[in-house]
């Protein structure tokens, strides 16, 4: 006998029903009705949205496992939600959406050895506690290879991402460096390695954090005196992963802590994964024993998102949202927006919300109104090479004026302009700033940004040079 939509569902929920609580049972699983089966795919009807994500935080794997029964490995579930339609006197519609089949990730239980550390040892993400540690891995499940799509942008790094999650600390890819300009999908391919080890490997603690993040939790230690326990704690990891360690520029205690890390976890067979904005070659402040050991495994860069694969990540953004839209629109789209995945992203969605909000359909006019405003609002990523550029022409200087010991007034605060710029409108650190501005020390640029800012309440006509270059900038 074929199976159907009901059949299947009606098998699944007698598994089900041995599995959960009567009352859970009849508040989430009685009101769902079966629609369509296709191959391995069932369709389910709920009542609500908020229905179907309780579904899938709560009951994702039961759903899997029953279904997986039923239709075999490959199985998928898609759910049709009814929605009420706010379009006049239309019959109610229902929006699809398939199921994420992915669980939160756990915390990870760590028991920290006896013979090396002190009973006070600290875990920076959470209230010191007992010796068994509860580590949180900080990784975003929405994030992974799945939804990671393939194109030749990505491809090396892409492939190497996994084969590292496939045998982690034992490639020859240690450390893995991911980089490459805003928006092309770093975080989010450092996050779906980490997912698809705890997928694979649940045994093993898989840590992700920002440089940031990591940089404060050391000057912590430091100030409470227990940086050894600061460094035990990041030796228990198996994964440890990274993400801009290029903001550990400028920061000489941070990077000597991370090196003494580093060493440990990649001689013991643990697997670093690192993300940055720039080639090891390219990175500024960076103490050169740091640099060589970046280099120890692979650099593999993302680069922008050619036209093909532009198409794909929008068609999986309205799969995954639920959403059918014309060919034409989507390719005016991806023709339009080339610079970035998230500004890609951040275009279909600011779409999907215009029609949806002001009640309009998706049409190719609309798509060219909302296109052209997001695009000319896309603020252009201002470097520091930048900002010296716009003051050296405001004040008809040429760059090495600028960046000259020279000590004229009007070439001293034009150099103090371009440091307070520098600061402002980038994420480099101080030193950094003061390196590429005529090769000044942090404290030069900590000087210039007070005098800016105390000539701008007693100068006008300074004041007016400081709003005419933010104009600049801005634009």
């Amino acid at each position: 006998m074929s199976k159907t939509a009901q059949s299947v569902w009606e098998n699944c929920l007698l598994f089900i029903k041995d599995n959960i609580q009567e009352q859970a049972f009849k508040t989430w699983f009685e009101p769902i009705k079966s629609v369509e089966l296709t191959d391995n795919a069932l369709y389910i009807q709920v009542p609500s949205k908020f229905f179907y994500e309780w579904l899938e935080e709560h009951y994702v794997k039961l759903l899997k496992v029953a279904l997986t029964k039923e239709l075999g490995k490959n199985a998928k579930l898609l759910y049709k939600i009814k929605m009420e339609n706010t379009y006049g006197n239309k019959q109610p519609f229902t929006e699809q959406l398939p199921s994420a089949h992915r669980s939160p990730i756990k915390s990870q239980d760590v028991d920290a050895p006896f013979k090396n550390l002190n009973p006070e040892l600290k875990n920076p993400f959470v209230i010191p506690g007992i010796r068994n540690l509860k580590i949180e891995s900080q990784l975003n499940p929405n994030y992974s290879f799945d939804n990671f799509l393939e194109g030749d942008s990505n491809r090396l790094a892409r492939s190497a991402g996994m084969a590292v999650a496939n045998k982690p600390g034992g490639t020859s890819f240690n450390p893995l460096l991911i980089f490459g300009g805003v928006g092309l999908g770093k975080t989010h391919l450092a996050h779906a390695i980490g997912v698809e080890i705890k997928d694979k490997y649940p045994e093993k603690t898989v840590l992700y954090i920002s440089a940031e993040v990591f940089t404060q939790q050391y000057i912590d230690s430091v100030k409470k005196n227990n940086r050894n326990d600061f460094i035990h704690f990041y030796q228990l990891i198996d994964v440890l992963i990274i993400d801009d360690v290029q903001f550990l520029s400028g920061k000489t205690g941070t990077q000597d802590v991370f090196f003494h890390i580093f060493n440990y976890l990649h001689q013991n067979g643990k697997q670093v994964i690192l993300t940055s904005d720039k080639a090891p070659v390219d990175m500024q402040d960076i103490e050169q024993r740091l640099l060589s050991r970046f280099k120890w495994g692979l650099s593999a860069e993302l680069h922008q998102p050619d036209y093909e694969t532009r198409i794909s990540i929008l068609k999986n953004i309205l799969y995954r949202d639920g959403v059918e839209m014309p060919d034409e629109i989507i390719e005016y789209v991806a023709r339009n927006i080339k610079s970035n995945v998230r500004e890609l992203e951040g275009a279909i969605i600011s779409l999907i919300a215009q029609s949806s909000f002001n009640k309009k359909e998706v049409t190719l006019d609309l798509a060219k109104n909302v296109v052209e405003k997001f695009v000319k609002n896309v603020k252009r990523e201002i470097s520091i090479e930048y900002i010296q550029k716009v003051v050296s022409d405001y004040f008809q200087l040429d760059l090495d004026t600028l960046q000259s010991k020279t000590r004229k007034r009007h070439v001293v605060q034009a150099r103090q302009l371009a440091m307070f710029f520098a600061k402002k409108f980038t994420k480099s650190s101080l030193a950094n700033i003061g390196s590429q501005i005529g090769d000044r020390d942090h404290a030069t640029v900590l000087h210039a940004c007070k005098t800016v800012d105390n000539l701008v309440s007693t100068d006008k006509q300074f004041k007016k040079f400081v709003e005419d270059i933010h104009k600049k900038l801005s634009l």
